[in-house]
């Protein structure tokens, strides 16, 4: 008998604890989903906007052209429309795609700073202060291109860049104020209107 009540009360244990474990379930799916929707950026591709990539075919641009990286009278998209189409997804930055640079690109239109996700300092050369930043995300990411999951859902926020003097760095969204303060003195000392400079580095995402 004493084992038969036993079995029972261990059955009853188990129905308990399954029970509890299924109640636990639709929380946790919602939670789930709810963080997946509102960290988009979290969960994408940590090279599916590689600013080294990018940053590399500047390089190589700027070489092909004395020296001088892509610059375009109609603004800084349309010079990013000056390089090839293989490295516009690079370009483009995270939270943003390629296509409206590939639109822009096959029907000859202008493309408006707002569909950018990188801003890119046109007017640099490679004789530039190689501490000025040419190309950098509009939108601040957790751990940047190079950081993947788990990693990337407690990784810092911060912000791709990529310098003239050919690196790039991750500057983290609490330091960016500074890093851009620093960056629009460089500019005006290269010769930029301050105006423009603070513009650049104030541009934020659509």
């Amino acid at each position: 008998m004493s084992d038969g009540r036993a079995e029972t009360e261990m059955g009853a244990a188990m129905r308990r604890r399954w029970r509890w474990i299924l109640l636990a379930v639709p929380p946790v799916v919602v939670f789930v989903f709810v963080y997946v929707r509102t960290h988009p950026l979290v969960f994408m591709d940590a090279h599916a906007h590689c600013i080294a990539f990018a940053g590399l075919q500047l390089e190589e641009y700027a070489s092909e052209h004395e020296g001088r990286f892509p610059s375009h009278p109609k603004g800084y998209p349309n010079a990013l429309l000056l390089m090839h189409e293989d490295c516009f997804h690079s370009l483009t930055g995270p939270g943003y795609d390629a296509a409206p640079l590939v639109e822009a690109m096959r029907t000859g239109s202008d493309l408006p700073e707002e569909e950018c996700g990188r801003v890119y300092i046109q007017g640099l050369t490679k004789k530039s202060n190689p501490e000025l930043a040419l190309l950098f995300d509009k939108l601040p990411t957790p751990g940047g291109d190079h950081c993947h999951l788990p990693a990337r859902m407690w990784a810092p926020v911060g912000r791709e860049v990529w310098l003239v003097g050919c690196g790039h760095i991750f500057v983290r969204e609490s330091d960016w104020p500074k890093f851009a303060s620093e960056q629009v003195e460089l500019l005006v000392q290269e010769g930029f209107e301050r105006e423009e400079a603070e513009r650049l580095f104030a541009c934020k995402p659509k």
